[in-house]
């Protein structure tokens, strides 16, 4: 299988399959790459990740709750439905403002 930690030939709630208590955040990798990585989070309202960058293109899917996303120094807030793309290279950060649960697809050069 490619794809990992995942009910296969089920129909589910995507947001469904990953959840955080008070304090947490929490992540399920599905996909790990050279080239792409594919994670679920949860955050517990409140809980953040810090100004980062990746080398790879990373869209974010809000599958619950709401966030801020600072994305080169301009914060957004996104929730459940919307997406964003983070382009590669760019500092970025998440803080839940909700309870909070996202699909990350991360796409990344081959070399």
């Amino acid at each position: 299988m490619f794809i990992q930690n995942f009910v296969q030939n089920e129909v589910v709630e995507l947001k469904d399959q990953i959840s955080a208590d008070g304090g947490q955040i929490v992540s399920k990798s599905l996909v790990q790459r050279e080239d792409m990585t594919l994670t679920l989070f949860a955050f517990a309202a409140g809980e953040s990740i810090s100004t980062h960058s990746s080398t790879g293109d990373a869209m974010v899917v809000v599958l619950e709750g709401e966030a801020e996303l600072t994305v080169g120094g301009v914060a957004k807030r996104a929730k459940e439905g919307q997406s964003i793309i983070m382009p590669a290279n760019i500092p970025h950060a998440v803080q839940a403002i909700t309870d909070y649960k996202m699909l990350l697809i991360v796409v990344k050069p081959q070399e």
